[in-house]
């Protein structure tokens, strides 16, 4: 199994990223809570990933810590909850928020995302709690907030919300329901990745 990738980064297509190590181009899907916090195009990071195998396709999920693959794969194994649902579910909120989601049983938070209707809600909450109890306690410490790291120039405006209305599709996001809440956020000079993380900040 790969388990972790150290190389540079080549492409950033949210919400996959191609980055080359040892001469090989991985293509790696990330939550956008990691995929913010990615260094520039050419520039080296360290990701943590996880593979997934299926009859028609082998996928490989990041991350930028162990804590945070560790909950993805807490996620994926909760009855209904697949990779990409665990992918949405990690892109719509930060590890820590939710777990603060479920420890409170914040039901009305978590049926915001895409995909999780209020039995998955449910079965979340009982489920993941249950899981945490048995996990070291400051495993999810990270701050719940975010930072851009990206300088690279700014795209045209329609390019980025074009982008971001795509990204939004793959994460489970109907087409009409992505482009609705990026022309919500929209705003001249907004890059793809900032558009796409106010655009998931405004849905919860």
């Amino acid at each position: 199994m790969i388990g972790r990738l150290r190389g540079i980064i080549l492409e950033k297509q949210p919400p996959q990223v191609l980055i080359e190590a040892n001469g090989v181009g991985y293509e790696v899907h990330m939550p956008m809570t990691c995929f913010y916090e990615l260094p520039e195009l050419n520039h080296e990071a360290i990701i943590f990933t996880h593979f997934v195998v299926r009859e028609d396709a082998q996928l490989l999920f990041g991350f930028n810590s162990k804590q945070e693959r560790a909950l993805f794969r807490e996620l994926i194994k909760v009855n209904g909850v697949g990779p990409k649902l665990a992918l949405a579910i990690l892109s719509g909120m930060s590890a820590q928020q939710f777990v603060t989601a479920v420890e409170r049983e914040e039901i009305a938070a978590l049926v915001k995302l895409p995909g999780v209707g209020k039995k998955t809600a449910e079965r979340l909450v009982v489920e993941m709690k249950d899981r945490f109890k048995g996990m070291h306690g400051d495993l999810f410490s990270a701050d719940s907030t975010f930072a851009l790291t990206s300088e690279s120039p700014t795209p045209a405006a329609n390019d980025a919300e074009a982008e971001a209305v795509s990204a939004l599709v793959a994460l489970g996001y109907k087409p009409q329901e992505a482009s609705k809440m990026i022309s919500k956020v929209g705003r001249a000079g907004a890059d793809c990745e900032t558009l796409i993380r106010e655009a998931l900040r405004a849905a919860i």
